[in-house]
């Protein structure tokens, strides 16, 4: 009950910023919008949208760790965190918090990056629903992220990473631009080592299909989105126990 009403409170500090708001679920569609434009001109083509509509969903998700590194940044340099120091949340609580409102704001990115899909060709079919669930756990993980760097960074530099640094590794080591495999080596082998282009081969399984594809790709990203939260729980605790925050 405490994190849910602490949950409710971040809540109605996103919907206070419409303008970032519209942003962020607007932003990955216009580029949607433009791709499929670009690849509807040139006679190869190079943006299917069987590949591309999974691999913006993911790409659109980057923007979330913007606003969760934002919230709890902002929280921290106004000492609304110290203050909440009296209340019987724990660590986890805290983070908890502020992952519960942002997960419908995911959510909704992503049916919006596939809704537009469907008017751009995109086949309709059940799959597109598995697609949603298999982009939560990208979600967890960017969200995670996102608190992180909130936790360890002020507001100004959480812009600079997650809204700068992060959307661009998310992006060009993804494969949402282009398929890994025409770089290849050593580009190809940091690519998969990091869960960004398995969110997006896990989405991309999904939608065509291919269940038993699915799980490898997911496991990476359950695995990294798990230990990033972890970390950042971690990080939180200390900072409390310290004062730091």
């Amino acid at each position: 009950m405490k994190t849910m009403i602490f949950a409710s409170r971040n809540q109605k500090e996103l919907l206070r910023d419409p303008l970032n708001l519209a942003f962020a679920l607007g932003f990955p569609l216009v580029v949607l919008l433009l791709l499929s434009a670009l690849g509807a001109n040139i006679p190869a083509t190079i943006f299917p949208i069987t590949t591309l509509a999974p691999g913006m969903a993911v790409f659109g998700l980057s923007f979330i760790s913007l606003f969760s590194g934002m919230l709890i940044a902002k929280d921290r340099s106004t000492s609304f965190i110290v203050r909440l120091m009296a209340s019987p949340l724990t660590a986890m609580g805290f983070i908890c918090g502020y992952i519960v409102p942002l997960i419908p704001l995911a959510v909704g990115q992503s049916i919006i990056c596939l809704a537009a899909s469907v008017f751009l060709g995109l086949e309709l079919s059940v799959n597109i629903l598995l697609v949603l669930v298999v982009l939560l756990p990208a979600a967890l993980l960017f969200i995670g992220i996102g608190l992180l760097v909130g936790t360890l960074l002020n507001d100004k530099q959480v812009g600079g990473v997650c809204g700068a640094l992060l959307t661009n590794l998310s992006a060009w080591l993804s494969g949402t631009w282009f398929d890994l495999n025409l770089v290849g080596g050593a580009f190809k082998t940091i690519a998969y080592l990091l869960p960004f282009a398995h969110a997006v081969d896990a989405g991309k399984a999904a939608l065509a299909g291919d269940y038993a594809s699915i799980v490898p790709h997911l496991l990476w990203v359950i695995g990294y989105a798990v230990v990033i939260l972890a970390i950042a729980i971690l990080v939180f605790r200390a900072k409390m126990k310290n004062a730091t925050l």
